[in-house]
């Protein structure tokens, strides 16, 4: 998410945001955000219909990209009620994810069970018909009539 984006989320300035996050660099890693370049910025503009990119209506500094890991740490070093609340919510919702993917989980573990189960009868199943196809055939064999053949 943009920086704007997330200052308008929790409720701050986009300058207080981006101070923030300057004095707390050692918390946003590459992979937690990064600044777009120049060339980026130029797209991204293009995008959203901002025209004037020099001037004071337009973007005039690059604005701050974050991932997921980044928005959570945010909510960490903002001071405001809306970004503790937003850091709440963020906590609530990876514990209810944690609780699917586990019961998801074991979900898929029981579906092997019951495939590799599936797989054995199968086999099992296989071979009675092997047996009873190999009975059948001896069973079509003619047998010596006993008795007068005209």
């Amino acid at each position: 998410m943009i920086d704007r984006d997330l200052a308008t989320l929790y409720g701050v300035t986009t300058w207080h945001l981006k101070r923030q996050v300057r004095r707390n660099l050692e918390r946003f890693p590459p992979d937690f955000m990064f600044e777009l370049s120049k060339e980026e910025t130029k797209n991204w503009r293009c995008q959203i219909g901002i025209s004037n990119s020099g001037h004071k209506m337009g973007l005039r500094y690059p604005p701050f990209a974050f991932t997921e890991h980044g928005i959570l740490m945010l909510s960490s070093v903002l001071n405001s009620k809306k970004a503790v609340q937003v850091n709440i919510a963020i906590m609530r919702i990876f514990l209810k994810l944690r609780r699917l993917l586990l019961a998801h989980k074991d979900l898929a573990l029981r579906l092997e069970r019951v495939e590799r189960n599936t797989q054995a009868h199968s086999k099992q199943i296989q071979t009675v018909f092997e047996i009873l196809r190999r009975i059948l055939a001896e069973g079509k064999k003619p047998k010596k009539q006993i008795g007068f053949h005209p």
